[in-house]
């Protein structure tokens, strides 16, 4: 199976327009960094920052839109940014944070599917209240199973990855005092393996992550698991396509850094 030709439309317009969006409203950081500009220069400086800002709009947008429009592309429920309403009683917190803690300590071996049992046992029906966990990146419901997806970046560290496990456990008792039979898949994304062609390397904390059962996706098993086929290779070449007809603007943007002195 290949991309639907609309879905590959409407992530290049995704793209089109979130970087045309940057391209015509960035201007250059106006703190003063005499260190930088010195060592670094005005200009090159400059560049720098409008890629991170790009990397930054990668994180905050432009993945869950993709993320989005593959699914929906292939028949499925999905959306970003969404709301996970519920309560957790103070007894299912403690069972949470003591479940963690041994997580973290390597007493106990990560299972999801017995988490989410031992959760399910636990939790006590809530009212559809907004915690501070609730927003979840990205939701996809396949046929009845719904997965609840943290994107995260590409080198979490170990506070990031030990506070993202509890989320993850968090979001399952959110769903279940909504709704105790729900079949619910809370995961953690990485959209791009940075250590390619070798595998993802950087599971800082082992054992927090049942990666047997795919709690952590990286990079094209993120991506061909919300499409619901192997699309890896076409997704890429839509962002190349679009790096192509966007080339000259991206450069004449660069030659006004340089200017910069």
């Amino acid at each position: 199976m290949t991309l639907k030709s609309e879905t590959k439309r409407l992530i290049s317009d995704i793209l089109i327009t979130t970087i045309r969006g940057k391209l015509a409203n960035y201007n250059p950081e106006t703190n003063h960094m005499p260190f930088h500009y010195r060592l670094l220069g005005r200009d090159r400086y400059a560049m720098f920052s409008f890629i991170h800002s790009m990397n930054t709009t990668f994180g905050m947008s432009i993945w869950e839109q993709v993320s989005v429009a593959l699914a929906r592309g292939a028949g499925y429920d999905a959306d970003r940014q969404y709301m996970l309403m519920g309560q957790i009683d103070e007894k299912t917190e403690k069972l949470i944070a003591n479940l963690h803690y041994q997580l973290r300590k390597n007493e106990i071996n990560t299972n999801i599917e017995e988490e989410l049992k031992l959760i399910r046992a636990h939790i006590q029906p809530g009212e559809a209240r907004r915690d501070p966990d609730s927003v979840v990146d990205l939701f996809v419901k396949i046929k009845n199973n719904e997965n609840y997806f943290d994107i995260t970046s590409a080198k979490p560290n170990m506070k990031e990855f030990a506070a993202l496990k509890l989320k993850l456990l968090r979001w399952k008792a959110l769903r279940l005092s909504q709704k105790q039979d729900a079949t619910v898949y809370t995961r953690l994304s990485i959209p791009y393996n940075p250590y390619h062609p070798e595998p993802y390397e950087r599971w800082t904390l082992t054992g927090l992550y049942d990666l047997d059962n795919d709690e952590i996706l990286v990079g094209k098993n993120f991506w061909n698991f919300v499409a619901g086929d192997s699309i890896y290779e076409e997704l890429l070449d839509v962002f190349q396509k679009v790096g192509e007809e966007l080339r000259e603007e991206i450069d004449k943007k660069f030659s006004e850094f340089r200017k910069l002195k």
